[in-house]
């Protein structure tokens, strides 16, 4: 009836808490008490299962918790590797006795008895439990080996579970260092696409300012990278580990913008149920990436200049004054000096965003970049769709070349994904790209096309096209449009084909 009590006892314990220490120490507490053991200990193996780790213990000296054995070490090390438990009378008797926590005095104690048995499972040793005990040749040695084993059984699941939370922990952990790692790759400004002179003096400019806590000043057209440009500064400073908060100034109502930018307070206005947190309170450490920021409200001017220069801020319906640690980085592509002049936009606050500006030059004055874009795009969409898409026909590039592109890279990035949606083959042709590039002053042809010199155009696009891929071999561009070479040379000389341009490719 005593066994069946400790074994109750134990299972009450276990289902109370899903702390394995805790756990682990109620057990020994209620085996010391129960049983009047003199010391006992659990001993839990390590990644490697090669080593046992004192986990909890009762009954021993402080210096006692690192205590641990090879497995095969000791009685401990022996009962890990056997899968056996061990019954020792007399452990003044027992050679393998290494009494390394120093629980037996063999000049001072009485003499004492030793259990340990195994905590297995599937085959597996996951710890070892033992105790010491005063020694009684009257004692039941073999009913208590039972009740040892029953309490390790029961001591198979918060073990395993605990295993199995640590092991998820980890993976996540690892899981999160390889996404910031991939962060740090995808937003590096090395991996920004293009080569041209423009560029090259913007990549210089991050990474001149982006480990600082300078606030920068991103000016351009609309879809010109901005916000790239932005997440390559946050992503490459010293706030990387922290939060990158956008807002796009312009999207949001006038009257929302400063619950937006500050957050509220619960009754701050109707609707406020809760308490909420603004971009600036959810920034603090990291940065914060303010677009198209002259469109803000003369009253959101005032409000944000005080944030710059005090790094403090006041909750919609609050009174409380709450510092955060913030780098700002704006970004428009107003003329904030006109609408300086105009008093649409604080010229003190221009002055306190413009510490380092970076001008991103539009995508008409950068045309070297524009194949690079162009084929990174066309992998890119081509891979999101399944399309094996290889590359773009020369008179598409040149199509491509002449546009003047208004919409900047973005327009860039849609045109292309669009040709790579009714492209029908691994080639994306001048008749793929969007109406708006087939017009008279972006392709260099009439409105109407006659039936002669609709045929004209597409053979003088097949041949340029053969000859790019045999880098201007006529014979063999011949062969590759099932031709003679006569007449591929007739036609080469009709439509003017420039053969020695594709022999330099």
């Amino acid at each position: 009836m005593k066994y069946q009590t400790i074994l109750l006892e134990v299972h009450q314990a276990i289902s109370r808490s899903s702390n394995l220490d805790e756990v682990l120490q109620v057990i020994l507490q209620i085996l010391q008490h129960s049983l009047n053991i003199k010391s006992g200990a659990v001993f839990l193996t390590d990644e490697t299962g090669k080593t046992l780790n004192m986990a909890a213990s009762i009954g021993y000296r402080a210096e006692a918790a690192t205590v641990k054995y090879s497995i095969g070490e000791g009685l401990t090390g022996r009962i890990a590797e056997t899968v056996k438990p061990i019954v020792v009378p007399q452990i003044s008797k027992e050679p393998l006795f290494l009494n390394r926590a120093s629980s037996f005095n063999p000049r001072e104690d009485r003499e004492q008895s030793f259990l340990g048995v195994p905590i297995v499972l599937d085959y597996k040793t996951l710890g070892v439990l033992i105790i010491n005990l005063p020694y009684s040749p009257k004692r039941d040695l073999e009913g208590l080996l039972q009740v040892l084993q029953l309490v390790g059984s029961a001591l198979l699941h918060p073990i395993r579970m605990d295993q199995l939370i640590m092991n998820e922990r980890q993976r996540l952990l690892n899981e999160n260092v390889i996404l910031k790692q991939k962060l740090h790759e995808e937003f590096s400004f090395h991996n920004i696409i293009g080569n041209s002179h423009e560029m090259r003096d913007v990549y210089e400019q991050v990474a001149q300012v982006a480990r600082t806590n300078t606030t920068v000043l991103l000016r351009g057209e609309s879809g010109t990278g901005k916000e790239l440009i932005a997440e390559a500064i946050h992503y490459n400073s010293l706030r990387a580990e922290k939060a990158f908060i956008r807002v796009n100034c312009a999207a949001i109502p006038e009257n929302l913008i400063e619950s937006e930018f500050f957050g509220y307070e619960k009754g701050a206005f109707t609707g406020a149920l809760a308490r909420k947190k603004g971009r600036f309170e959810l920034a603090d450490g990291g940065t914060i990436f303010l677009d198209e920021i002259g469109e803000l409200s003369p009253m959101t001017q005032v409000k944000l200049l005080r944030v710059l220069q005090e790094q403090e801020f006041e909750r919609v319906g609050g009174v409380e004054t709450l510092k955060v640690d913030v780098r700002l980085i704006a970004a428009t592509n107003s003329n904030l000096e006109e609408l300086i002049g105009s008093d649409r936009f604080r010229e003190d606050l221009y002055y306190r965003l413009n510490v380092f500006s970076i001008y991103l030059p539009p995508l008409r004055d950068r045309k070297t970049d524009i194949l690079l874009l162009a084929d990174h795009f066309m992998l890119k969409y081509g891979r999101q769709n399944g399309k094996p898409v290889k590359r773009i026909s020369t008179p598409a590039i040149d199509m491509l070349m002449r546009y003047h592109w208004p919409g900047n890279v973005r327009e860039l990035e849609n045109c292309i994904e669009r040709a790579v949606l009714v492209c029908d083959d691994q080639v994306i042709h001048s008749y793929h790209l969007p109406p708006t590039l087939q017009t008279a002053e972006s392709s260099d042809t009439v409105t109407r096309f006659s039936l002669e010199d609709a045929v004209a155009s597409y053979e003088k696009e097949l041949i340029q096209d053969a000859l790019k891929t045999t880098r201007g071999n006529r014979a063999k561009a011949a062969r590759l449009l099932d031709t003679t070479e006569r007449i591929l040379n007739y036609k080469v000389g009709k439509y003017g084909v420039d053969v020695n341009r594709f022999k330099s490719l």
